[in-house]
C-alpha cells in the first residue's frame, strides 16, 4: 500500500454505469421481504432477486417487461416460480388497495 495517493483526477460516482433503461437508486425494503425474494432466487437456481422484484412491480404496475431496445417482451415474467406469482400478486394488490 502507498504512504500517499493522488486523488486529483479522481470522479465520484459508480463504478460502473447503468446500463441503458435502468437506473440506480436506493430504496428501503422490509427485510421479510427482501429475504422472500433472495430465497425465490435460491430456489430458481441463484436468478436474480432484483430481477424478481422488478419483474414483480411490473405486474402490479401493468406495465410489460422489457427487452433490450425497449420493445415489450414477449411470455410470462421470468424470476418469480409460476406457483409464487399469484399469491405475491395478490399480496401487493391487497396492500396497495387495488384489489
Amino acid at each position: 500500500m502507498k504512504k500517499q495517493y493522488n486523488f486529483a483526477k479522481a470522479r465520484r460516482g459508480p463504478i460502473l454505469p447503468a446500463p441503458a433503461g435502468k437506473t440506480r437508486i436506493t430504496i428501503r425494503i422490509d427485510d421479510d421481504i427482501l429475504d422472500w425474494f433472495r430465497a425465490q432466487a435460491d430456489q430458481a437456481g441463484g436468478a436474480s432477486y432484483q430481477t424478481m422484484i422488478n419483474d414483480a412491480l411490473r405486474r402490479v404496475s401493468g406495465r410489460p417487461r422489457r427487452v433490450s431496445g425497449g420493445r415489450a417482451a414477449p411470455g410470462h415474467p421470468r424470476g418469480i416460480p409460476e406457483a409464487s406469482q399469484g399469491v405475491f400478486l395478490l399480496t401487493c394488490l391487497l396492500k396497495t388497495g387495488s384489489g
